[in-house]
């Protein structure tokens, strides 16, 4: 089921399924912001990625003692969200633990997503709700992809010097880290940019990143406040993904327990976290 919502300058659609964003549109250009998901290049739009980021080694952890199993980017992208409130500009979903769930990750949670359109544009917060008597140790990360074209390019709101690490054939991360080339402020989308896969960045000074294209004066303005950003799409495809993370993929360096993983939160017995992305459309 794909849930909808507009007011006078845009439209927005979330599906059920994982509370992927759909669709968001400019009611004023007709212009789609979201990439639509074309399984010739990537069946995605834009999952959530909870409780881990990318791959674990193979495909395990180890938490307290004991080994569970968990699939690339978590247990909750490809399970239905419920929809819990809507107004006539927001939507907001959950969804929790079950039985199939603490199989591979065994905590109660709550993850609540919160699509708002504002003024200008969309804002998307998630929150993590510990409902557990003991920490809990999770990621988080979004993954929204956005129409584009090669060539456009991303500019980040800072002056950068940029390494990015790469995941391997395995989506293990590798230990050496490679130079990204920057025109000024600008990371141009070219149809090799990706030919490595996604580029994991850290260090920055940025908390935004805008989408611009030399043929049109449609400026998309990404803010975010992660310590890690990563870029993707399948090379030569018509989108670009900007994704904020809250932890990454495993190295070799495999941990006894996921407490000592990179990147990975603890949150306290009935706390809760929340975690924002949201875009400003200048058209």
């Amino acid at each position: 089921m794909i849930y909808s919502i507009e007011n006078k300058d845009f439209s927005l659609a979330v599906k059920e399924m994982g509370a992927e964003l759909n669709s968001f549109k400019s009611k004023k250009t007709g212009f789609e912001f979201i990439w639509d998901g074309n399984t010739e290049y990537w069946y995605g739009q834009s999952p959530i990625l909870f409780p881990i980021i990318g791959r674990l080694l193979d495909d395990k952890y180890r938490l307290d003692g004991k080994e569970y199993t968990m699939p690339k980017h978590g247990i909750v992208r490809k399970k239905p969200f419920k929809l819990i409130e809507q107004t006539e500009d927001s939507l907001k979903f959950v969804q929790s633990d079950d039985a199939e769930s603490l199989e591979s990750y065994p905590y109660h949670f709550d993850l609540v997503v919160e699509f708002k359109i504002t003024e200008n544009g969309l804002s998307v917060t998630h929150t993590v709700v510990n409902k557990n008597d003991t920490v809990m140790y999770y990621s988080f990360g979004a993954h929204p992809a956005f129409n584009c074209e090669i060539g456009d390019y991303l500019e980040f709101s800072e002056n950068e010097e940029l390494l990015t690490e790469r995941i391997d054939h395995e989506s293990i991360l590798i230990e050496e880290k490679f130079p990204v080339e920057l025109d000024g402020k600008k990371l141009i989308i070219t149809e090799n940019l990706f030919n490595d896969d996604a580029l994991i960045l850290s260090g920055y000074n940025s908390k935004a990143v805008s989408l611009k294209s030399n043929n049109h004066n449609r400026v998309v303005k990404f803010n975010f406040d992660s310590p890690l950003l990563g870029i993707w799409a399948k090379p030569g495809a018509p989108y670009v993904c900007i994704e904020p993370w809250w932890g990454v993929n495993d190295n070799y360096d495999k941990k006894d327990d996921l407490s000592q993983k990179r990147g990975i939160m603890a949150l306290n017995p009935n706390e809760e976290k929340s975690f924002n992305w949201n875009i400003e459309i200048c058209e």
